[in-house]
C-alpha cells in the first residue's frame, strides 16, 4: 500500500504520500463512468487504485475547493456551481486525478489545486477522441514528445504527489520504445499502456507483445491497460492479462464499467446487487442523475429494454431511478438525512445571512419547489414563461441565482416586467431553483406553468434536451437569445466567498 516519503519543493522539505504502483488493480479513467460512486464501488471491490475520468485543465482552473459539510466531500466548484471533481476521505490514498493538458504550467497550477486531496497525478496521453485531441492534449500529445518532457518534468518537480502517464502505442515499436524510455527520464512514478494506436479502437486486437517489450525495457512499473474486449472476463483473466503483458498492474476499464465487482477475487457478484450498491453511494454522495443513469445503463448492456431497463430509461430524477429499483425508502431516508445535516450547519447563521441579497422588498415569494414528473418530458416553467414574455412584447426574464456556502444549496430571483419573484425554498441545483422561480411568477400572474394537463397549446414544440441541458434556458432553446441571461455568473454568498454579482 502507501507509505510515507519525503520530497523538496521550492527550498522546503514537503511530507508526501507515496502511492504504489506495483501489483496493483486499478480502475481505469473513463469519461462519465469514474465519478466518486463508481470509485468507491471499485474500492469495495478490490480495485487498489481508482482513476477519475479526465478532466480538462482549463476547466478545473476556474474551479474553486469546497469543503462540503452536508456530505463530507472535498468538491471542487465551477463558477455555474456545477461539481466538477468530487472526492472524500474513503479513497484520500488510492485516487489519481487524471488531467487533460497540453501546457506544463497550466498543468501544474491543477495539481496543487488538487493535490492535498488526492494521492497521485496521471496526464491523460492516450484519448483518441476529438474533444481531447482537439486542444492537443490526449494522444495528440504523442506526436510531441518535447512538450510530453516539458509536462511530466514540470508536474515531478512541481507537486509533492507521485506523477503518471498514460499512453497509445506509436505505429513502431521502435518509436514507442524510444518515447517511453524519455518519458521515464523526467522521473515519473509509472507509466500506463493502452496496447493499441491511436487509430485503433476496441475491436482491433490489443498487442500485449508490445506491452511486454516496455515492461521489459523499463524499470519503473508499467501498467497494462485496453484487455476488455479479449482478454478479460473474470477476475482470473486480470492476472492472464498481466502475465501476457509482463506488466507490473493491471487496468482495467469497460470491464469494470459493466462490473466492476471485476476486481474480487472470489467472482461477479450478481449484478443487481452491484446496480443497489452503486446506486446507494450515488444518492448518498448526490450525483447527478444523469450520471447515475448512464453508469446503470452501461452496466445493463443487452438488458435495456427489459422491464427494468424501460423503467431507467424513464427516469428524470435521482428518486425516480431509485423508484425503478425498488429503493425508493433509501432515497427518502438519505434526504431527510441531508436535510437534517443542513438545518444542523445553518441553525447558528443568522436569518439576513440566509436571504438571496441585500434588497428583498417588493419580492412576491411563494414556498415552492420543480417537481419533474409534474411536467412533460418538454415542457418546463421557464419554458412557459419565457414564451408568455414574448407574446406581450415582454423583456426575456432574468435569474439572479445564488448558492449558499453553508449547505451549498441554490437558491433564485425571476425578475419580470420589473416585479421579482422568489421561492422561499432553496434547491440542490442551480436549475432547480431557477425552476422554482418561474413557477413563482407565473402562479402570481395566473398564467400556466406547462403541468400536466395544463400545458399552454401556444408552447413552441422543442427537441428533446440533452440530460445536462436545461429546457427553459434561453441558451439551449434558441441560440439567438445567447445574450445578457446566459452569460451573467453565478453569485455566491458569504463573506469569505467568490461575490461574482450578475450584470458587472
Amino acid at each position: 500500500m502507501a507509505g510515507y516519503t519525503s520530497c523538496r519543493r521550492g527550498g522546503m522539505l514537503v511530507n508526501s504520500l507515496s502511492l504504489c504502483y506495483h501489483n496493483k488493480l486499478v480502475l481505469a479513467p473513463m469519461v462519465r463512468v469514474g465519478t466518486l460512486p463508481m470509485r468507491l464501488l471499485a474500492l469495495d471491490y478490490g480495485a487498489d487504485i481508482v482513476y477519475c475520468e479526465e478532466l480538462i485543465d482549463l476547466k478545473m482552473l476556474k474551479c474553486k475547493r469546497v469543503v462540503n459539510e452536508v456530505l463530507s466531500t472535498v468538491d471542487f466548484v465551477a463558477p455555474d456551481g456545477r461539481v466538477v471533481f468530487r472526492t472524500c476521505a474513503r479513497e484520500r490514498n488510492q485516487v489519481v486525478f487524471q488531467l487533460g493538458t497540453s501546457d506544463a504550467e497550466r498543468a501544474l497550477a491543477v495539481a496543487r489545486l488538487v493535490e492535498n486531496d488526492v494521492a497521485g497525478i496521471d496526464v491523460n496521453m492516450g484519448c483518441p477522441k476529438e474533444y481531447s485531441t482537439k486542444g492537443g492534449m490526449g494522444a495528440a500529445l504523442l506526436s510531441d514528445p518535447d512538450k510530453i518532457e516539458q509536462i511530466l518534468s514540470t508536474l515531478v518537480h512541481g507537486t509533492s504527489r507521485p506523477v503518471t502517464c498514460k499512453i497509445r502505442i506509436l505505429p513502431s515499436l521502435e518509436d514507442t520504445l524510444s518515447l517511453v524510455k524519455r518519458i521515464e527520464k523526467t522521473g515519473i512514478a509509472a507509466i500506463a499502456v493502452h496496447g493499441r494506436k491511436r487509430e485503433e479502437r476496441p475491436q482491433h486486437p490489443v498487442s500485449c507483445e508490445t506491452i511486454k517489450a516496455i515492461a521489459e525495457t523499463l524499470s519503473i512499473p508499467v501498467i497494462a491497460n485496453g484487455g476488455s474486449h479479449d482478454h478479460i472476463q473474470g477476475y482470473l483473466d486480470i492476472e492472464d492479462f498481466r502475465r501476457a503483458t509482463a506488466a507490473s498492474s493491471v487496468m482495467v476499464a469497460r470491464a469494470a464499467m459493466w462490473n466492476p465487482s471485476i476486481f474480487l477475487k472470489a467472482g461477479l457478484r450478481p449484478l443487481e446487487e452491484v446496480m443497489h450498491k452503486y446506486i446507494r453511494y450515488a444518492v448518498q454522495y448526490d450525483n447527478h442523475y444523469t450520471n447515475t443513469k448512464y453508469c446503470l445503463c452501461q452496466m445493463l448492456r443487452e438488458q435495456l429494454e427489459s422491464p427494468q431497463g424501460r423503467l431507467l430509461h424513464a427516469a428524470q430524477s435521482s428518486r425516480e431511478i431509485c423508484e425503478a429499483f425498488g429503493l425508493g425508502v433509501l432515497y427518502e431516508e438519505s434526504s431527510r438525512e441531508q436535510d437534517s445535516r443542513r438545518a444542523e450547519l445553518l441553525a447558528g447563521i443568522p436569518e439576513e445571512a440566509r436571504e438571496l441579497g441585500d434588497d428583498v422588498s417588493g419580492v412576491i415569494k411563494m414556498a415552492v419547489k420543480f417537481d419533474r414528473r409534474a411536467y412533460p418530458p418538454q415542457i418546463t416553467p421557464k419554458m412557459c414563461l419565457l414564451e408568455w414574455c414574448r407574446r406581450e412584447k415582454l423583456a426575456q426574464p432574468v435569474y439572479q441565482t445564488v448558492q449558499r456556502p453553508q449547505d451549498r444549496l441554490f437558491g433564485s430571483v425571476v425578475t419580470v416586467a420589473e416585479q421579482k419573484y422568489q421561492s422561499t425554498l432553496w434547491d440542490k441545483s442551480k436549475k432547480l431553483a431557477e425552476q422554482a422561480a418561474a413557477i413563482v411568477c407565473l402562479r402570481s400572474r395566473g398564467l400556466p406553468e406547462g403541468r400536466l394537463g395544463d400545458e399552454s397549446p401556444s408552447l413552441h414544440k422543442r427537441k428533446r434536451e440533452a440530460p445536462d441541458q436545461d429546457p427553459g434556458d434561453p441558451c439551449t432553446q434558441d441560440p439567438a437569445l445567447a445574450g445578457e441571461l446566459c452569460k451573467k455568473p453565478l453569485v455566491a454568498l458569504g463573506s469569505g466567498e467568490e461575490s461574482l454579482q450578475e450584470g458587472r
